[in-house]
């Protein structure tokens, strides 16, 4: 089994209400299948899933396991716990539409190959980023992956700061 790194975004009213009756979480966090589709059966656009990148993701943008400071660990770190319903590996943890702002502020002031320049499948093997085994892989396959999603996970967040939108973030 693997573990999945998800980003939902909600409107603000829908955190507040989430906030106040955490038990409605796997809801919204898991919806029928059905319901994580938009009327053409695409997937739905406020659902991202970094899949197996989001810790590669986290380590990129602040060079650390679990820590850094925010805004850049959000990922893996930061927001308000969302109750104590497990959905999958732990609670959700949620970021206020003011948050997402500033954590799409941060993202844009990072391109690629300042990305480029923080990989290191070595270090990355040390400190074991998930879903590990970096350094027995092609590096430059290995990045240009973590830089495609770090492109999409930016238009994500620029997206939802826009819009006003608040943030879940999740492992399962």
């Amino acid at each position: 089994m693997s573990i999945q790194g998800n980003l939902r975004r909600v409107g603000a009213d829908q955190l507040r209400a989430l906030l106040a009756s955490p038990e409605q979480v796997n809801d919204i966090v898991h919806p029928p299948e059905d319901e994580d589709l938009d009327e053409d059966g695409s997937s739905n656009a406020d659902h991202l899933p970094l899949e197996k990148n989001w810790h590669g993701l986290h380590f990129l943008l602040t060079a650390t396991a679990w820590e850094g400071s925010p805004p850049l660990n959000f990922i893996a770190a930061g927001g308000q716990r969302v109750g104590d319903e497990d959905v999958g590996y732990g609670p959700p943890r949620a970021f206020t539409p003011q948050q997402v702002k500033e954590i799409s502020r941060a993202l844009e002031g990072l391109d690629g190959e300042g990305l480029r320049r923080r990989f290191n499948a070595r270090k990355m093997d040390e400190l074991e980023i998930y879903p590990q085994g970096w350094s027995d892989n092609d590096d430059e396959e290995s990045l240009a992956s973590l830089l495609e999603d770090f492109d999409t996970l930016r238009s994500f967040l620029r997206e939802g700061a826009e819009q006003g939108q608040a943030l879940l973030v999740y492992l399962n």
